[in-house]
């Protein structure tokens, strides 16, 4: 009887074992995030953070992975999420200008649409939506069009990092043999 009660005791902690480690698997394009100022939330835990957090971006990161990226993969003319799975989500800290527009301090969405020689940027108040088709044009804030720059190496994952520019910062959007850089003042 010992003997019994000892196996079935066992059984049921091996079951509970194995519940708890049925996670989801792995995201093929993982979420990541960016700031500006370049790495704040270490610079800030390390003391070492000279100016006040102004941006974060949070995006997905798609895989080249051998593909044709824009034109295919991507349409040209069509609105683009920014990204992978959800939409691509930008919170500014302060009021900044882009295009000589003010937007104020709060969470928007970036959406895009691509053609071969420029994008049209997309800033949208609608927030926590997946890829783009919930996108809805009445609550656009802001588009701009930007030159689309084409690079000597490819950037297999996607990318969106911040860098310091003369009167604020550039959000930098590489992917393929393409880059772009959105000017943000503040």
């Amino acid at each position: 009887m010992r003997l019994f009660l000892l196996t079935v005791l066992f059984s049921l902690s091996l079951l509970a074992v194995h519940a708890q480690t049925n996670l989801p698997p792995l995201d093929k394009s993982p979420m990541d995030v960016s700031y500006y100022p370049v790495n704040y939330p270490l610079l800030k835990v390390q003391g070492k953070s000279t100016e006040p957090l102004v941006a974060r971006v949070i995006y997905s990161r798609p895989q080249k992975n051998g593909r044709v990226i824009f034109g295919e993969l991507i349409g040209y003319g069509s609105v683009w999420r920014l990204g992978a799975n959800e939409a691509t989500e930008i919170e500014f800290y302060k009021d900044v200008k882009i295009n000589n527009t003010k937007i104020k301090k709060g969470r928007y969405t970036l959406y895009c649409i691509p053609y071969p020689d420029k994008w049209t940027l997309i800033l949208n108040k609608e927030t926590d939506i997946w890829g783009s088709f919930g996108y809805d044009t009445k609550k656009d804030l802001l588009r701009v069009t930007l030159p689309v720059q084409k690079q000597p190496a490819v950037t297999e994952e996607f990318v969106m990092a911040f860098e310091k520019a003369s009167g604020g910062a550039a959000l930098v959007i590489a992917w393929d043999d393409l880059k772009l850089s959105l000017p943000i003042s503040f």
